[in-house]
């Protein structure tokens, strides 16, 4: 398998549909070379009926591995022929969405969070899908859809869906989704985050491996959510980690503060040594990569595109706010990256392009010492109930 070449997915960036572009992704991994990368999720008809374009929305560069590709769809033949189609790019790993609560997804296309309530068709998909690649597999999800939402109710899901295809890996969205009354934006907030689901699953399926996700910013909390598994599993750091028993993923934190998370990836989640890299040496090789593509595709990406990611990067940084003014002015007439970054970087002082990743901010890591007590009951399920699913 490919991804036996990488780390094992410690640490994520979430798959965001319109942010996880390949202008993002090649930022991230300038500042982390151990982070997974999502692709954003690709419906299964995009990558069938643009079978003749399929560069512009499959095609990234080699430095981007490890990377998952996310695809959503609920049409087998559809899901059988994207994965066909997409396999020869390489990717590390093939994600199916079962956690967008988008109205457009999840409504209009019947396919995102709403396949949880269908897990007999989620396992077929997911078999669909594996017999047409040779990476593994994987879902992502919520814990719950509407009233849906008891833990045996995500049990049920995560037990039928992995008995009966060969997924073995998921990615636990520690909200439900509320399909009816709340947009994408509010189904990130207002449904309560309930961490103790996640670490309950871990206790009672020992045999995956699952990645938590939701509410996240920071990496004082991501060391502190392995610390509570710990507390559940008597293994060693390191121990736990090789299993592949817990991984962490953060979306939005990552985009809108790449340098402050991402910078510190490597060295405490991965162990690497601690890097000298600056930011205005991650502009440097930035700017030759926006330059070279700009325009690839007729008139896109333009500057504005390829500038996007690089607007969290000087985050609550002195000059930040006079540098986004800037860069919004230099977008009516830079017509190179090169050009708009030489206009506008003056607003930010040379100590912060020029110092290393600073001390990790630390986060509110209470959540996850509070889920330890509040675990539900462990799951019990029989061979009837499966024959029946």
């Amino acid at each position: 398998m490919v991804s036996l070449r990488y780390h094992p997915p410690w640490f994520s960036v979430a798959p965001m549909m319109d942010w996880t572009d390949n202008h993002f992704r090649t930022l991230a991994r300038l500042i982390s070379k151990h982070a997974w990368l999502y692709t954003e999720m690709i419906a299964a008809e995009t990558i069938v009926f643009q079978k003749g374009d399929l560069n512009r929305f499959l095609a990234y560069g080699p430095e981007q591995h490890p990377i998952v590709l996310q695809i959503g769809g609920s049409n087998l033949d559809n899901l059988a022929k994207a994965t066909q189609l997409a396999d020869p790019y390489g990717y590390d790993e093939i994600n199916f969405n079962c956690g967008c609560p988008s109205p457009r997804v999840a409504g209009h296309g019947c396919f995102g969070v709403r396949l949880m309530l269908d897990p007999k068709f989620v396992a077929e998909a997911m078999s669909v899908i594996a017999s047409n690649t040779d990476v593994p597999v994987s879902v992502k999800c919520r814990i719950g859809v509407d009233d849906h939402d008891s833990y045996n109710e995500l049990c049920d899901f995560i037990y039928k869906v992995s008995s009966q295809s060969p997924t073995r890996h998921f990615i636990i969205h520690s909200r439900k989704a509320l399909l009816n009354g709340l947009s994408p934006a509010e189904n990130r907030k207002i449904p309560p985050l309930k961490y103790e689901y996640y670490y309950a699953l871990l206790r009672d399926f020992p045999d995956l491996q699952f990645t938590i996700n939701g509410g996240i910013q920071t990496i004082d909390e991501i060391m502190k959510s392995w610390f509570m598994e710990i507390s559940l599993r008597p293994h060693q750091v390191n121990a736990a980690r090789t299993e592949g028993a817990h991984g962490v993923m953060l979306g939005r934190a990552a985009y809108s503060n790449p340098w402050q998370t991402l910078g510190h990836v490597d060295s405490l989640v991965y162990g690497a040594p601690r890097s000298d890299l600056t930011r205005r040496q991650v502009l440097e090789q930035y700017q030759i990569y926006g330059d070279s593509v700009l325009g690839k595709y007729g008139q896109k990406p333009n500057v504005r595109d390829v500038v996007k990611p690089l607007l969290g990067l000087f985050h609550s940084e002195p000059g930040n706010a006079l540098w986004k003014r800037n860069v919004d002015s230099a977008f009516q007439h830079c017509t190179t990256i090169k050009s708009l970054l030489e206009e506008t970087l003056v607003a930010i002082p040379d100590f912060v392009l020029d110092s290393p990743v600073g001390v990790a901010p630390s986060g509110c890591t209470e959540a996850f010492a509070n889920s330890k007590s509040l675990l539900p009951p462990p799951y019990i399920t029989t061979e009837k109930e499966i024959m029946y699913a």
